[in-house]
């Protein structure tokens, strides 16, 4: 049996990218998933898209199903983990994944960019932890993972001389801090009733089709890049193991789970967390 067999799934921003790969890895491990995008159909000239995405689960011979909700919307997300609770059964692993940022100088931003930001980035998650926490009680149990960045730290940056450090670490690493907090804060609440609360972000760039603003830099710095698949096997120890609290990296989860990455179908191992981490891999 998998870790996470008869379990049901929410991963939000699943369109493509880092929560299509969590999707699937939480599927190939058992679960049920459903997965969550702003839309369905195409998002400007994005590849990819959330119903498309849900069918490459289930051509994989895993339960998936697609719901589309703008959670920058607090009225479109209202009830969202009750509708997803109707395709499988209620949900007890939910993956708070979607996010955006407007990149613009600290000095520049706008109080509707900054709205924008932390009704995403910050309240939606909250939100839906809120919803779901009902109904993991009931079960007995359950996993919120969010997806966190290294901006919400004061990191000594590699472009530090650069204004793209101002625009990744000034409103958008904001609200990845508060999301930092509300996530330790929420997992002690929590922890007695068997509902386990972290927060991971990427060790390095992630290359999605959603992540253009960062392709420069990894072009420039090719050992900077981390696959995809880090992050998948990093999400499934958070939403199977027996955490609280905790806000660290994909490598660091992996590597002190002492779990090998695998594909995102589970079938293949690909390698340790630190040798993929290696800009010498081959992989």
């Amino acid at each position: 049996m998998g870790r996470c067999e008869g379990r049901v799934a929410l991963v939000t921003g699943a369109s493509r990218g880092i929560g299509k790969a969590i999707a699937m890895r939480l599927a190939s491990e058992g679960a049920s998933v459903v997965l969550n995008a702003s839309r369905m159909g195409a998002h400007g000239d994005l590849p990819g898209t959330l119903e498309t995405a849900a069918a490459d689960l289930q051509a994989a011979g895993f339960k998936a199903a697609a719901i589309a909700g703008d959670l920058s919307d607090a009225a479109a997300r209202e009830g969202l983990v009750e509708r997803a609770g109707d395709f499988f059964g209620p949900i007890d692993v939910l993956v708070n994944n979607a996010a955006a940022g407007r990149m613009k100088l600290p000095s520049e931003t706008t109080n509707e960019d900054r709205s924008f930001m932390f009704e995403l980035n910050v309240n939606a998650p909250v939100d839906l932890a809120q919803q779901a926490i009902p109904g993991m009680k009931e079960k007995g149990g359950g996993w919120v993972l969010n997806i966190g960045s290294a901006t919400s730290t004061n990191p000594e940056l590699p472009y530090r001389d650069s204004k793209i450090a101002a625009w990744i670490i000034g409103a958008y690493g904001a609200t990845k801090a508060a999301l930092d907090r509300y996530t330790v804060a929420l997992a002690h609440e929590l922890q007695e009733h068997e509902i386990f609360v972290n927060c991971m972000m990427p060790t390095s760039i992630v290359l999605t089709s959603g992540a253009d603003y960062v392709r420069d830099i990894a072009r420039k710095n090719p050992d900077w890049v981390e696959p995809v698949e880090m992050m998948a096997e990093g999400a499934l120890e958070l939403c199977s193991g027996r955490h609280v609290g905790r806000v660290l990296t994909s490598r660091e989860i992996v590597h002190g789970a002492a779990r090998k990455v695998h594909s995102l179908d589970g079938k293949k191992v690909l390698g340790d967390a630190f040798l993929l981490a290696d800009p010498e891999s081959t992989f």
